[in-house]
């Protein structure tokens, strides 16, 4: 009897509450909306998941610009200069360099000789940095970087390699980095979502979507593609016959319909379900206004190295990362595809990198500098790298390439606090591993959340049980010496 009686006054208590549009009813639905941040449709006072929240820290960056090479730069042909390397060309690896270790595709490492760089470095900048001839518009910024040399991953195929650079596990179903700082620091702006990606390359990133997808939380936190031709989200204009205030009725309606469901059921989902209807109507106007660059001047889109203004490139991808910040959109993510040389006809060290080379380099270079001049590099983190790096020896292939290689590679971090023109660790004369301590995968992690004001130990999210964080339970670090 009792079991009944509960049963039936949790049934009545429910019923009321989603179906009494006025008085204790609406007051129950705004105080529970107010609680979890949710937004209601027009009109409402009741903020959105993304509103900007208090950092655990004083931030020293409050935005992200990740230029992300997919496939893995060799570090040899780039930043990290090896002349005793290039000495040994062509020899076998000295078993100092070997004993123990296990490459990637590799059963024995006499498979491969050692590979010099064919490329002619110089030292450039205050401090007299190596770079090479690749990324001459890279060197003429070199005093704005903090150049890591020493970075080390766990994984060494391209799609977990990638998720543990974006989401700190080689493992699906976790969230990325974008969406952990979005999800501990919101975004200031309104009508962009605060997690944005672009891309460009012959095709997309391994791993896809789950590089930039929310985990085990609201996917209001998850990133959203944006393309850089046409519609910038499909089905995202409103149809010729459709006013503007008719639009405004269905979103409002769809979104009192969605706002009752959420009470009845308290599915998350469905919170995210109605920010996303308001997100889209913002963003019929303001999605198109960011993608029209044509009033951005001949000047700037000559530093950029951009031929037409609508044109889809990695050039074009970095000045709307530009214009992403200026909006206020906390983490922005470019993916640039093909870095990934074996060797072979289509992914060789001698014709294929200074191609891919060719489009990033003035562009990555050309963000910093604009960055700068508009007062927004201080206050923005922008990083260069790929998944892991390549190895010091070559591939027996056709024509020259280097496998994957996680013990050792380079990424670059401007902006947002780092070191302007420190280089970080040093490699071996082969290039093999770090002389000294790593920058692992889980440093890098708490390094850039603590300039953006997160404590990586206190950003977590508590998921069947375990209190899940974008660096696992493992030790992480700061990387100090590349901090200002």
């Amino acid at each position: 009897m009792n079991r009944q009686l509960a049963a039936l006054q949790a049934n009545t208590r429910r019923h009321f509450f989603s179906r009494c549009g006025i008085g204790v009813g609406s007051m129950a639905l705004a105080s529970m909306l107010a609680k979890q941040g949710i937004a209601k449709p027009a009109g409402s006072h009741a903020e959105s998941p993304l509103a900007p929240k208090q950092p655990h820290v004083p931030p020293r960056a409050t935005n992200v610009i990740f230029l992300f090479m997919a496939g893995g730069p060799s570090q040899l042909e780039l930043f990290d200069y090896k002349p005793k390397l290039t000495e040994l060309n062509g020899q076998p690896i000295p078993e100092s360099y070997t004993a123990g270790k296990r490459f990637a595709f590799m059963d024995q490492v006499n498979q491969a000789n050692l590979l010099g760089s064919q490329r002619a470095f110089r030292r450039v900048g205050n401090q007299g940095v190596w770079v090479s001839d690749l990324l001459p518009h890279t060197a003429g910024v070199v005093d704005e970087l903090a150049i890591i040399k020493t970075c080390k991953t766990d994984l060494f195929n391209h799609a977990p390699a990638k998720l543990f650079m974006n989401a700190g596990t080689g493992q699906f179903g976790r969230p990325s980095m974008g969406a952990w700082v979005t999800y501990g620091l919101g975004s200031e702006c309104d009508n962009l979502p605060g997690f944005v990606v672009l891309q460009s390359g012959p095709r997309g990133p391994r791993g896809g979507g789950m590089l930039w997808g929310s985990g085990m939380l609201p996917t209001s936190y998850q990133g959203v593609p944006l393309r850089s031709q046409g519609d910038p989200i499909l089905n995202l204009s409103t149809p010729d016959d459709v006013d503007e205030g008719a639009q405004r009725r269905v979103v409002d309606a769809v979104g009192q319909l969605n706002l009752k469901h959420l009470v009845e059921t308290g599915d998350q989902e469905i919170a995210t379900r109605v920010n996303a209807y308001e997100m889209a109507y913002r963003m019929q106007s303001s999605a198109p206004e960011l993608m029209d660059t044509a009033g951005e001047s001949q000047e700037t889109l000559d530093l950029y190295g951009i031929k037409e203004a609508g044109e889809s490139s990695f050039a074009r991808n970095c000045l709307l990362a530009r214009r992403l910040v200026e909006r206020g959109v906390r983490f922005i993510q470019l993916y640039h595809t093909s870095w990934d040389h074996h060797g072979g006809p289509t992914e060789n060290l001698q014709t294929h990198l200074p191609e891919v080379c060719g489009e990033i380099d003035q562009p990555a270079a050309a963000l910093v500098r604009d960055l700068k001049r508009r007062g927004l590099l201080e206050n923005t983190i922008v990083i260069w790298g790929g998944e892991f790096g390549r190895t010091p020896m070559g591939e027996v292939r056709e024509s020259t390439g280097r496998n994957h290689h996680i013990d050792a590679f380079t990424m670059w971090f401007a902006g947002g606090g780092f070191k302007a023109g420190a280089v970080v660790g040093e490699t071996d004369e082969l290039g093999f591993g770090p002389v000294g301590k790593s920058a692992h995968v889980r440093d890098i992690h708490a390094t850039l959340l603590h300039q953006l004001g997160l404590d990586h130990q206190r950003l977590s999210v508590r998921f069947q049980g375990l209190d899940v964080r974008l660096t696992g339970v493992e030790e992480a670090h700061l990387i100090r010496e590349a901090l200002g």
